[in-house]
C-alpha cells in the first residue's frame, strides 16, 4: 500500500461541492455546489474558472451527446448545451423528467453507465432522515426506471466496472460499499454484496470511480482521504487531503493520470474552518500512471 498527498488546485470554497466529472475534449473540470445551487468549470491548461448559478439545487451531472450536459437538479434531471456557458451568468436548464415529486427527497449522487444510460440515486430530506431514497437509471429509449435496490438515506458510490455489468453503490450512513450484478438493457439488478467494509470508523464512503485498471477509488467524508481498492477490496493506495471532507473523484489531465477531488466545508464550525481553510477546494494528486479510462456519454435524443 503506498501514501500519497492532493493539493490544492481551486479554492472554490464549495460548500458542499460534488459531482466532479473531466471533459477530455474541452480539457476542463466540470463540478458541483449543491448547497449552492451552482454549475463550476474549470479550464486546466489556462487555469481559467467560472461559476454559474442555477434555479435549485444542483446534486450531480453528466457529460452529455450532441455537446451538452446533463443536470441533475434537486428534483429531477435536465439537460443544457454546454455551449450556452459562454454567455450566460445564470443558467436555465431544460426538462428531461421529475423524480420523486411525492417525496421529501433531492437527487444526489449520479454516473453514466458503460451503456450510456445514468444510474443516480435520491436522498432523503425528511426530518427524521429516514432511509426512502432510491436508485434509478435514466436513458432516452425506456425513460425513468427504478432499479430494485435496498432504500437508502444519503445514495452514492455509484460507478461501474469495465464491462458494466457490476454496478458499485452505498448509502453513506453505513461504513461499507456495497456491489450487485447490474443489466443496462433490462435496468435490472441482483446479487447485492459487500464490496468492501470501511477501516476507520470516522470514515463514511462518499463518490466513487472505476479506473483504467480495474480498481475502485473511494472519496471517504470525515476521513480526509481517497482510499484505491482493488476488485477484491483490498486497499491499494490512499490519497489523503488537507481536509476532512473529501466528497467525489475523476481521473483527467492531458496524460490521464492525475486524480481530482472535491470537497465540502458544510457543518464545520470556525475552529476547524480555521485548521482547513481551503475545505470546499478542488485538490489534485498526481497518479505516476495514466489511469483515466474512456468514459461514455449520456446518450439524449
Amino acid at each position: 500500500m503506498s501514501v500519497a498527498h492532493a493539493r490544492l488546485l481551486v479554492d472554490s470554497r464549495c460548500e458542499l461541492g460534488e459531482g466532479i466529472v473531466w471533459s477530455p475534449e474541452e480539457g476542463v473540470l466540470y463540478w458541483v455546489d449543491i448547497n449552492g445551487a451552482a454549475l463550476w468549470r474549470h479550464e486546466l491548461a489556462r487555469g481559467l474558472t467560472r461559476h454559474w448559478a442555477l434555479p435549485q439545487r444542483l446534486a450531480c451531472l453528466a457529460l452529455a451527446s450532441g455537446n451538452r450536459l446533463l443536470l441533475g437538479l434537486a428534483d429531477g434531471l435536465y439537460w443544457m448545451d454546454r455551449a450556452a456557458l459562454a454567455d450566460s451568468d445564470a443558467l436555465a436548464p431544460n426538462l428531461l423528467c421529475k423524480v420523486e415529486t411525492q417525496l421529501p427527497t433531492r437527487l444526489n449522487d449520479g454516473r453514466v453507465d458503460r451503456q450510456g444510460a445514468f444510474v443516480f440515486g435520491t436522498k432523503s430530506e425528511a426530518a427524521d432522515g429516514a432511509a426512502i431514497g432510491g436508485y434509478y437509471q435514466y436513458s432516452p429509449a425506456y425513460g425513468l426506471r427504478r432499479l430494485a435496490l435496498p432504500s437508502a438515506a444519503i445514495p452514492n458510490s455509484i460507478c461501474f466496472d469495465a464491462a458494466g455489468t457490476t454496478l458499485y453503490f452505498c448509502d453513506s450512513r453505513a461504513p461499507r460499499i456495497l456491489c450487485c450484478d447490474y443489466d443496462s438493457e433490462r435496468a435490472q439488478v441482483g446479487a447485492v454484496r459487500v464490496f468492501v467494509e470501511l477501516d476507520r470508523a470516522d470514515a463514511s464512503p462518499d463518490g466513487s470511480i472505476v479506473d483504467a485498471d480495474g480498481y475502485l477509488w473511494n472519496a471517504q467524508w470525515g476521513a480526509g482521504r481517497v482510499v484505491r481498492y482493488s476488485a477484491s477490496g483490498q486497499i491499494d493506495r490512499i490519497i489523503r487531503l488537507p481536509v476532512s471532507q473529501p466528497s467525489c473523484c475523476a481521473i483527467g489531465g492531458p496524460g490521464g493520470d492525475q486524480l481530482f477531488i472535491t470537497s465540502a466545508h458544510e457543518g464545520l464550525d470556525p475552529a476547524a474552518l480555521a485548521h482547513e481553510p481551503h475545505a470546499g477546494g478542488v485538490f489534485v494528486a498526481a497518479l505516476g500512471t495514466a489511469l483515466q479510462r474512456d468514459e461514455p456519454e449520456v446518450l439524449l435524443r
